[in-house]
């Protein structure tokens, strides 16, 4: 296993109510220096969960909302943020209620994700949804999210939609598809 570089020194360069921007100078094992900048959440955080909420053996379900960062309606699987005392499988089954008015009898964590680890240390736990039942929470999104659903056998499909980006939203619909299949759930 390689030897991690050594921190010469940390320093937030930028704050906002989000995030922090952090430089990390480092020297690293061959006496190479540099200076890397990574976006960073505000504290400690808990986390975040993705989910992949099966309405039956051939869909998942989509929820469409505004995104600050593309400017549009996207298309993605609901998520959110682990409230502090919840565990991923509790935040999973109240951000499908919240998100698209479904909670479930089966929760199942699959794996944990990044989104871009050379510049952003925020991971997100992808749990697996299943045996859905009909229950709304109230949640903190400003407007109502359209619910929509996307058969995993049209994954190449929906990656071309305009209006679907986010790519671990993609990478969890194909590792629940490959998982579904290899327990004979799923037939592609």
């Amino acid at each position: 296993m390689r030897q991690k570089p050594t921190v010469l020194a940390r320093e937030i360069v930028a704050s906002s109510r989000l995030f922090r921007v952090e430089e990390v100078q480092l020297r690293f094992s061959n006496g190479v220096e540099r200076t890397y900048e990574r976006l960073v959440g505000r504290g400690a955080g808990y986390g975040a969960v993705m989910i992949v909420a099966m309405i039956d053996s051939d869909h998942a379900l989509l929820i469409e909302e505004y995104c600050g960062g593309t400017d549009e309606y996207e298309l993605s699987l609901p998520k959110g943020l682990i409230e502090p005392g919840e565990d991923v499988l509790a935040a999973a089954d109240r951000e499908l209620k919240e998100e698209a008015g479904f909670g479930a009898r089966q929760l199942e964590h699959i794996t944990e994700l990044s989104l871009s680890p050379g510049y952003m240390s925020q991971k997100i736990q992808v749990v697996l949804a299943t045996e859905l039942y009909e229950e709304r929470l109230e949640g903190d999104e400003p407007e109502p999210m359209r619910v929509d659903r996307v058969n995993l056998r049209e994954l190449s499909q929906l990656a071309q939609n305009e209006q679907f980006s986010e790519g671990r939203a993609l990478a969890a619909l194909y590792l629940v598809r490959d998982l579904l299949t290899q327990r004979g759930a799923f037939q592609p």
